[in-house]
């Protein structure tokens, strides 16, 4: 006979999304993660090049990247919803940082590796290697483990 669990809440997937919010809100409530495989079978691990975020204010800035992000998608996209995402980006990018994912810093340097992909004007593509996907995946299942939620 099995042992019934309880949870406060059901994540539907261990991918980057899932993983995330998992953490952000194990402090406040009981969580269980549910994945169609292992924890370490979701796509985020595959995934390559990096996340656009603005992380330099002074050379480039969220209405650039917002106007970019509309041109690669034809304009086709939620212009809200890519307005949320660039504005949010570098909180997110540095609630990561201090998780721990290892982020690539440029050569002899204390600041961070930032590259220029796709139709972005500026380098604000912060990355790991290259093998984003991994250390982002890897990194936040290394703290889920650990955590008593």
């Amino acid at each position: 006979m099995m042992k019934a669990t309880n949870f406060d809440v059901l994540i539907l997937g261990s991918g980057a999304a899932g993983l995330s919010l998992a953490l952000k809100i194990a402090d406040k409530c009981k969580v269980a993660i549910l994945s169609k495989t292992s924890i370490k079978g979701g796509s985020t691990l595959y995934a390559q090049g990096g996340i656009a975020a603005v992380l330099d204010d002074i050379n480039d800035s969220t209405s650039e990247h917002i106007n970019d992000t509309m041109d690669a998608g034809g304009d086709l996209c939620h212009q809200d919803a890519v307005k949320y995402c660039v504005e949010h980006a570098k909180q997110e990018i540095n609630w990561l940082i201090d998780k721990g994912v290892p982020f690539t810093y440029n050569t002899n340097s204390t600041s961070y590796h930032l590259t220029k992909e796709g139709w972005h004007t500026h380098r604000r593509v912060i990355h790991s290697a290259d093998a984003t996907g991994k250390a982002l995946s890897n990194t936040l299942i290394d703290k889920i483990i650990v955590h008593p939620n």
